[in-house]
This record gives structure tokens, C-alpha cells and sequence, in this order.
């Protein structure tokens, strides 16, 4: 678990930063309203998250993709839901700047990612003898 934690960190914290610095150094600055910049953003992240998630956080190269891409994709456009409606709450209510509002999102869907993607997402399917 230690080590499936520390990749998810690695990974996700990589993924986070793509996510991140294509929403604030390219979309937003090019006149791409934050929103819109933030699915960008999360489109090129999930393919650096799921890789990476598949390689080394869950070492799950044995499940074929055909299962995983489609569940991971399902877990990640969960969270993104989450992540976009807690986004936009911030955009509107808070105080915030929108980099700040969109690293807190960020962090808080990461616990529900972790656990989607390890119970089902990259879950070997159960054996039948």
C-alpha cells in the first residue's frame, strides 16, 4: 500500500501539474475562459494519469485495456464532475484566485480517484474456476 500510495502521489501530482500549468501558462493567458481552460487541462492530464496509474501506482499491465481505459476514464470524468462543480462553487463564492481555487479542486478529488481507480478501474476481474 505504501508503495501504491507513493506512485499515486508521483503520478498524480505529475498529472496535477500538467493539469495545472496548461490551464495557467497556456489556455488562460491565450484568452481561454477558466472553465473551458480546466477541461483542456483535465483531457491532457488523464493521459499521463492513466498510463502512469496503469504502470506504476496499480502494476496493472495484466488487465487488458478494453476494461481499464473505459473504467478509468469513467473514474476520472467522475472526478472531473467533482471537480468542475467544486471549481465553479469556488469561482463564484470565494474570495479566491482562480490558480488557488483550482489546486485546492485538485487536491480534494484525489482521495476518491485513488480509491475508484484501485477497487475497480485497474481491479483484475475476480477468477472463476
Amino acid at each position: 500500500m505504501k508503495k501504491q500510495l507513493f506512485w499515486f502521489g508521483v503520478v498524480g501530482v505529475s498529472a496535477m501539474l500538467l493539469h495545472f500549468a496548461l490551464v495557467t501558462l497556456v489556455l488562460v493567458p491565450l484568452g481561454v475562459p477558466p472553465l473551458v481552460a480546466n477541461v483542456l487541462g483535465f483531457l491532457g492530464a488523464f493521459q499521463l494519469s492513466y498510463w502512469g496509474h496503469r504502470r506504476f501506482t496499480f502494476e496493472a499491465g495484466h488487465v487488458p485495456h478494453r476494461q481499464a481505459l473505459p473504467r478509468f476514464f469513467g473514474v476520472s470524468c467522475l472526478s472531473f464532475c467533482v471537480n468542475e462543480a467544486m471549481y465553479f462553487a469556488l469561482l463564484r463564492y470565494a474570495p479566491l484566485d482562480y490558480r488557488v481555487s483550482l489546486a485546492i479542486v485538485l487536491f480534494a478529488v484525489a482521495a476518491l480517484t485513488f480509491l475508484l481507480g484501485k477497487l475497480w478501474a485497474f481491479a483484475s476481474a475476480p477468477q472463476t474456476n
